[in-house]
């Protein structure tokens, strides 16, 4: 390594009501952490959520506010569009666990930038 190859940053989508605070705090979490945040419209179904984590190469997926059948529906789906790998965050967690648990999947201790 040179030290001048491009830093890959973490890519989280975020699925939920853009005035939910929880989401907000999720979000800002996230991003302290280096990683890039892409919010999405709640109004989307299950399936084009999926479509769009395999759209932006996400490495994690959030539903802000969802019941937890819905979370297990979209973890099902991602992993029949090849998309298992891709974390689901749990709706409601804290969010400095969040952060934990995602470098914990991601194998990343450290920022998830680089």
């Amino acid at each position: 390594m040179t030290g001048n190859e491009p830093v890959e940053r973490v890519r989280v989508v975020l699925a939920g009501s853009s005035p939910d605070p929880g989401g907000v705090v999720l979000a800002r979490a996230l991003r302290d952490a280096g990683t890039e945040v892409v919010h999405s419209d709640r109004a989307q179904t299950v399936e084009q959520l999926v479509e769009n984590v395999v759209q932006e190469d996400a490495d994690a997926v959030g539903l802000i506010g969802a019941d937890p059948a819905t979370t297990a529906r979209l973890a099902g789906r991602l992993a029949d569009r090849g998309a298992g790998d891709v974390v689901v965050l749990p709706a409601g967690a804290d969010p400095g666990e969040v952060v934990r648990g995602l470098r914990n999947s991601l194998g990343r201790p450290g920022p998830l930038a680089g």
